[in-house]
């Protein structure tokens, strides 16, 4: 049995990893010229010169690397391969044009991994008095840094048959992972676009200016959080741009499938995501209130106006701050920590476990009690939403929980070795491997760089759900067999 479970262990084909990095590449090298555009329109040369090296070098590559000839088909273990490689590599190249801003290397490559990752996270001392065209452009990384996650997790991570994507998605997607998907992700980028647009003109609406309007609008639906105020949005406090841009987070936070589904709304409400994440939404915006007034001492009104905000921009991984998280008293904290482990949807921008990977469980858990009171002979037919759940799925789901907290614990340590309060500590660890971005104010500029490159390596892994990175260092994976047939 072992010698032919190795038989059937193909690493992955070079010649397939190198085509299609190519073209994600040349689409990387397009997304770059946006920002060389807005830095030409604010005459800022130097930093327009850096990123048409940037736009340069990636349409170089994939112009090499697009010639080569292979089939259409890709495997598993490769489309892991290609998401990690193209994540990484965008960090790294637009590290350069960080640098322009005045950013020291870690600083800049802080920066660029949190934007990529659609985090948030930063180690700057200030924000305002940074360009426009810096500002701009690490929420425009964040956008499509939350497109390419949705294409990529939907379109080729996710295989055919799991439970987790027939709940999240309702039509079929082929054996092909990148032929077979080419629809279904064309029509996640037109929601995705659309919900932009929505966010943009109801942002201008509310009076929230241009910019404003623009830059927040892309880090809100991505779920990314950079904010080009040191206040975040408690610059706009007492206004309705908060809660306005807490529902475009909201509405990211959700598969982006439903939004192409024909059903009525009605229907829709069923989806086990979308009341799960509505639910729990309520829940954490309740407790989270309570705990302000009576922790905080502050008035009904804070509590009832920042709890629910809170609560939002923890659940559907955020960022966005409307006050000090310093200020925040253990027990809020303890909650913020867990909305963010769970995260939002299954094929959202959002990060975390997944609202349905946390619903499998408590089902697990569930059905474990209820075992306990059946004759051992009974067999409980295992059943979520309609679909019944397959061992293998229910392994994967409690695989991803273990990752999930084996990387917070490993990363948690060497801030406790360095002193680090452990609350606050394990606060922006989460908010880190949560692809969250809000701090109780351990990041910053004083933070020392081995810390900075852990949590650098915790918004990599949590962006691609640890898996692809596990793929990455798998020996297997790059030495063994390889078919060469498409």
């Amino acid at each position: 049995m072992g010698s032919q479970l190795t038989e059937l262990r193909y690493a992955v084909r070079l010649r397939v990893i190198s085509k299609y990095f190519g073209q994600l590449s040349l689409v990387i090298s397009v997304l770059t010229l946006v920002p060389l555009a807005v830095a030409l329109g604010y005459a800022e040369f130097d930093l327009a010169l850096r990123y048409t090296v940037v736009a340069a070098v990636m349409a170089a590559i994939g112009t090499l690397l697009g010639r080569i000839r292979t089939g259409s088909k890709v495997h598993p273990n490769e489309a892991m391969v290609l998401a990690a490689l193209t994540f990484l590599i965008t960090s790294l190249l637009m590290t350069y044009p960080m640098m322009g801003a005045g950013l020291r290397f870690d600083d800049a490559l802080f920066e660029a991994i949190s934007a990529a990752t659609t985090t948030g996270l930063s180690t700057l001392a200030t924000v305002e008095d940074k360009s426009p065209v810096f500002l701009f452009t690490r929420s425009w990384m964040q956008w499509y840094g939350g497109l390419g996650v949705v294409v990529l997790s939907l379109a080729l991570l996710m295989r055919p048959g799991l439970t987790a994507k027939s709940l999240a998605v309702t039509e079929e997607v082929t054996d092909d992972l990148v032929g077979g998907t080419k629809a279904y992700a064309r029509r996640v980028v037109i929601i995705y676009i659309i919900l932009t647009g929505i966010g943009i003109a109801a942002l201008l609406l509310a009076g929230g200016g241009l910019f404003n309007a623009v830059v927040y609008t892309l880090a809100a639906v991505s779920t990314g959080g950079f904010a080009p105020h040191d206040a975040s949005l408690g610059h706009f406090s007492g206004s309705i741009i908060p809660w306005l841009t807490m529902l475009i987070c909201l509405a990211c936070a959700l598969p982006l499938a439903l939004y192409g589904r024909r059903e009525r709304w009605r229907v829709l409400f069923h989806d086990l995501q979308l009341r799960g994440l509505l639910l729990l939404s309520l829940f954490m915006s309740l407790t989270l209130s309570a705990c302000m007034y009576f922790y905080m001492q502050q008035s009904w009104g804070q509590a009832l106006y920042h709890g629910p905000l809170l609560a939002l921009t923890a659940q559907t991984t955020t960022g966005f701050a409307t006050f000090n998280l310093g200020e925040l008293d253990p027990a809020s904290k303890l909650i913020t920590i867990l909305s963010m482990a769970v995260g939002g949807g299954i094929g959202s921008t959002a990060g975390g476990i997944k609202i349905l990977r946390f619903i499998i469980l408590l089902r697990l858990v569930q059905l474990t009690l209820v075992k306990t009171c059946l004759p051992p002979h009974a067999v409980l037919d295992q059943r979520l939403g309609g679909h019944r759940l397959a061992d293998e799925q229910i392994r994967q789901a409690l695989l991803l929980f273990l990752l999930f907290f084996t990387v917070i614990t490993f990363s948690w340590l060497p801030f406790l070795m360095l002193g680090y309060d452990p609350l606050d500590a394990l606060f922006d660890v989460v908010s880190a491997t949560g692809t969250v971005g809000l701090s109780c104010g351990v990041v910053g500029p004083d933070l020392p760089v081995v810390l900075k490159a852990v949590l650098g390596v915790d918004m990599l892994m949590g962006r691609l759900e640890i898996l692809a990175w596990l793929v990455i260092l798998y020996p297997r994976t790059w030495f063994g067999y390889r078919v060469e047939e498409s």
